[in-house]
């Protein structure tokens, strides 16, 4: 029975205020630029979405009669109800019908509304099944044991491709397994003597670009991406891959390196050429997503390990960090930071901070202004420079006194901060309060004309 719209809209106003896939701030129907009068076109009730209230892209029909859009039905039943939105009764996923009929009327409308701006709905692309999804992730891991690297890589593509088309197949092949299986597969083709080189080589970035559409990764996806031979390879993506391939790594590894696994993270940490590999990607950057993303696992595996840290400052992570930060935008500044204040726990890291003319500059600028967690890392930072006694440390305390690290600290006590953060600004304050002069003198830094040591 299908019940009237203007019931189902009534209930469906009840509804609203709990669905959070409500997408309010999209741009109204048929509204116009800005340049002229803009004309809000009236979308007929019975092509709205009784639970988005808004136009139908997807329309599906229950078997209570109600049609849904898609998107918003399957949202709803994925927060765990059972029953349609408006009759209260029982309701599946596997019960739902494409209406195409209404999804051809809204199209028929939509050009019919062209020239007051609607765009036309798409058709959209038939969700994959669970048969679907289990027949593709069964032939990655076929191809893969057959050390067929071209075949793997064109099934991990396809798995890839139909993932990102929607919520719903993302989700049908995460439960069929698709990152244990890609996983698995990468271990295999990385581990096993084939031909071709180079078909390998985009095969894994292939498995790679598919494997971070279905994050997160589990234990045994863990185990097999840390294994030597998984390791290596990316470490070789990583330095000489295709573009693609190469963020496909970093990310990858960024999801490793944040799991909390210490041996992944002990494994990625010994694997040679892997410091070098991620400290290049921040050096020479070649997409903000790789950068940040080796930030954060460089940023993992300093905190871990003594010998990591030790490793990235002998590669020179401090100026490279630095020389980021400069013009670094809020996410970035946030994780380099971080970084730069891991690799300052080692005495080669507060060696080759002490001599690069940009540090202390840099962690006095970005003391605010940033974020909170940018101010922590900025604080710590400059409180392991300053502490220690000597040379060095007195130039750190004298350069920081002259680009007003000492005003800036006492306001942000002013302002409040707390815990650690707290502590080390006091104790900061109290060691260049020691070495401040009559004559001191406060200047702001201007970085453009400043000379950089490399």
């Amino acid at each position: 029975m299908v019940l009237a719209m203007s019931r189902a809209t009534r209930v469906a106003g009840r509804l609203v205020p709990e669905i959070p896939l409500l997408r309010r701030g999209r741009k109204e129907v048929g509204r116009g630029d800005g340049d002229g009068e803009a004309a809000e076109v009236t979308v007929p009730a019975h092509f709205r979405c009784p639970i988005s209230l808004e136009l139908m892209r997807d329309p599906v029909t229950a078997p209570t009669g109600i049609t849904y859009d898609r998107e918003s039905l399957e949202g709803w039943l994925a927060r765990g109800h059972a029953t349609c939105p408006v009759t209260g009764r029982p309701v599946r996923l596997a019960d739902l019908v494409p209406n195409h009929a209404t999804r051809r009327m809204i199209q028929d409308w939509c050009v019919a509304n062209r020239a007051r701006g609607v765009e036309r709905v798409p058709t959209p692309r038939v969700p994959v099944g669970e048969d679907d999804a289990e027949e593709v992730i069964a032939e990655v891991a076929a191809t893969a044991r057959r050390g067929d690297a071209a075949g793997c890589g064109a099934v991990a593509a396809r798995a890839r491709a139909l993932g990102k088309e929607s919520e719903r197949n993302r989700r049908c092949f995460a439960a069929a397994g698709a990152a244990r299986a890609l996983s698995s597969a990468f271990m295999h083709l990385a581990g096993e003597p084939v031909e071709s080189a180079s078909a390998v080589s985009a095969a894994l970035g292939e498995i790679l670009a598919a494997l971070t559409v279905f994050f997160p990764l589990d234990e045994e996806c863990r185990r097999c991406i840390a294994s030597p031979a998984s390791l290596k390879s990316l470490a070789s993506l990583l330095s000489h891959g295709e573009l693609a391939a190469r963020v496909s790594a970093a990310v990858v590894l960024r999801e490793l390196a944040s799991s909390g696994d210490r041996h992944a993270l002990e494994a990625v940490s010994r694997t040679h050429g892997m410091c070098d590999a991620l400290l290049g990607l921040v050096t020479s950057p070649i997409s903000s997503q790789a950068t940040k993303a080796a930030l954060v696992t460089a940023y993992y595996l300093v905190s871990a390990s003594d010998r990591a840290a030790a490793r990235f400052a002998e590669l020179g992570a401090v100026p490279a960090v630095v020389e980021l930060l400069v013009d670094a935008d809020k996410g970035t500044t946030e994780k380099a930071l971080a970084v730069l204040d891991a690799v300052l726990c080692t005495d080669a890291g507060v060696e080759s901070a002490r001599a690069h003319a940009l540090v202390v500059p840099v962690l006095v600028k970005k003391m605010f202004r940033v974020s909170d967690m940018a101010t922590d890392f900025a604080v710590s930072a400059l409180w392991r420079l300053c502490r220690a006694s000597g040379a060095g440390a007195g130039a750190c305390r004298a350069e920081a006194l002259r680009v007003g690290a000492f005003q800036k600290l006492l306001l942000l006590l002013q302002v409040g901060c707390s815990g650690v953060t707290k502590e080390r600004a006091s104790e900061l304050l109290k060691i260049l309060n020691g070495s401040r002069t009559s004559v001191e003198c406060i200047e702001t830094v201007d970085f453009k004309g400043l000379k950089r040591p490399f």
